[in-house]
């Protein structure tokens, strides 16, 4: 059974500066159950549920647990319905990324929404870009909005956050950015290493990151819609990357 420090501490951390003075922050999605208990992450607690312990005991046993009845996991958690489990896990120290030849590294311009956050990071997942650098003011990585989204593949995706125009003004890979209106993406040769620069629809790219652009590319539009979702068109580039390099 939790204290009521414990049930007052796991609920802080639906708090962006809790998780960031804790620095844990809560799994909650099944999916990423897996992922998470086969990836380097440090767990500190799971939450579960007594039908939960008996059907995956091998796979929680060695870890500290509390059981707890569905009711009481679901109040604990962010969403609505939660009948499995809670974990809760320690974040990873904001660590400087070196890029590596032939390596394709997404770079993001205040992404804010954190279901576009979560949904790049698993698309980048899944054309297996390993490194993500992100601007001081996008979405924070451990929101649990970001979390449930990216359906595991956070524990898979390293994320750096950092002023961008110091980081790129450093950098020797040519910098792509999606515009509306350049060179068509389908006609461009891409190099085998190179930064891909997504950014904020609403706001447009910061102008101290637009001077360090080497090439700015479009993915043409045929219909009448006025733009794309940064997660659609991080899929569209990254899918016309591949078949060319």
């Amino acid at each position: 059974m939790l204290s009521k420090n414990q049930i007052k501490y796991i609920k802080s951390l639906h708090n962006k500066k809790d998780r960031n003075e804790q620095k844990v922050f809560l799994v909650e999605w099944k999916k990423s159950l897996i992922e998470l208990l086969q990836s380097d992450f440090e767990i500190e607690i799971l939450i579960i549920s007594e039908s939960f312990f008996v059907e995956n005991r091998n796979l929680v046993s060695k870890y500290s647990f509390e059981i707890l009845k569905i009711e009481e996991i679901t109040k604990l958690s962010t969403l609505w319905t939660n009948t499995d489990w809670i974990a809760l896990v320690k974040q990873k120290e904001n660590s400087e990324l070196k890029n590596n030849w032939n390596e394709i590294i997404l770079v993001l311009d205040e992404i804010k929404d954190p279901g576009n956050l979560g949904t790049i990071i698993r698309i980048a997942d899944w054309y297996g870009i390993k490194k993500i650098i992100a601007s001081n003011n996008t979405c924070e990585l451990y929101n649990p909005k970001v979390i449930i989204s990216s359906m595991g593949s956070f524990t898979r995706i390293k994320l750096y956050y950092t002023d961008l125009e110091w980081y790129l003004q450093n950098q020797d890979f040519p910098i792509y950015w999606a515009f509306m209106i350049w060179e068509d993406i389908h006609k461009t040769n891409f190099e085998k290493s190179c930064f891909i620069v997504i950014w904020n629809e609403s706001n447009g790219i910061s102008k101290e990151i637009e001077k360090l652009v080497s090439k700015k590319i479009t993915i043409p539009r045929f219909g009448q819609a006025e733009s794309l979702n940064a997660w659609i068109a991080t899929a569209i580039i990254l899918d016309n990357i591949k078949k060319n390099v």
